[in-house]
């Protein structure tokens, strides 16, 4: 989702600092920096909180990985439909956001080893069945996702006569559950249980099984930038094996998600 900038001559001592709005820095005595990019509407992955700050499990693994490289980062939340085409053009060195390693996109970007195993699930409200197993109620359900992500390609592949309403973020999709404007949602698993814990989200509820698409999440760089990948698959080597990354698994998801991150 991201674009890289800089020839990576860039690595000193490391330290976090405020930033903008909605950025999270970290900074050294370099004046150089990483440039990273996050949806920022994507929680518990990557959100925005209410004094404008960018929070979340990438976001914190993104600078886990800035302090295992000795790196300068900073780290800016990017609409999630534009932000591979700003990674092309140079606008980011790295996405960290949450990412499904598809063929599609890797045709564009280069994806380092994966950080999470993601699960897809429907949710609904409580008072009304349904059953993604039973054709009929899925032919005949109001379905709604988020656009360009792993929930709506699965959706369009295995249901191809389905038209979901699909949302620029996965928050428009929740609002519009909880206004009734639709009658399930498709997402991955953890946002949609995160969304449940809301005030909008009380009355609703996980409809069947999760579906296991064999999903990862991983970090996206340019295709040229071989070195940037390799440093990056090198940190997340090294936060899992140091304790970092299961800190950040319980911080964010709970100790239940320790055995099943996929790491």
């Amino acid at each position: 989702m991201k674009y890289p900038l800089l020839t990576l001559a860039l690595f000193g001592v490391l330290g976090l600092t405020a930033c903008n709005d909605k950025e999270s820095t970290t900074t050294n005595t370099d004046t150089q920096t990483l440039q990273i990019a996050t949806e920022g509407a994507y929680a518990p992955f990557n959100y925005t909180t209410n004094d404008g700050k960018l929070a979340g499990f990438d976001v914190d693994l993104a600078n886990a990985l800035c302090a295992k490289m000795n790196t300068t980062c900073t780290i800016t939340a990017q609409e999630w439909d534009g932000i591979i085409p700003a990674l092309k053009t140079g606008k980011y060195d790295a996405i960290v956001s949450a990412m499904s390693v598809t063929p599609e996109r890797s045709k564009q970007v280069a994806f380092s080893e994966p950080y999470f195993a993601n699960t897809l699930v429907f949710l609904g409200h409580k008072d009304k069945a349904f059953d993604h197993t039973n054709a009929e109620q899925l032919n005949n359900a109001k379905i709604a996702a988020q656009g360009s992500t792993i929930a709506s390609q699965w959706l369009a592949q295995t249901h191809p006569a389905i038209k979901p309403q699909l949302y620029p973020t996965l928050d428009g999709a929740f609002l519009d559950l909880g206004a009734s404007r639709s009658d399930v949602v498709v997402s991955d698993k953890l946002p949609a249980l995160s969304w449940l814990k809301s005030d909008l989200g009380k009355d609703f509820e996980l409809k069947g099984d999760e579906i296991d698409i064999n999903d990862k999440f991983a970090i996206a760089v340019n295709p040229d930038d071989t070195e940037l990948l390799a440093k990056f698959n090198q940190a997340l080597a090294d936060v899992k094996a140091d304790g970092t990354y299961d800190k950040l698994i319980v911080k964010h998801f709970g100790e239940e998600m320790l055995s099943k991150s996929g790491n």
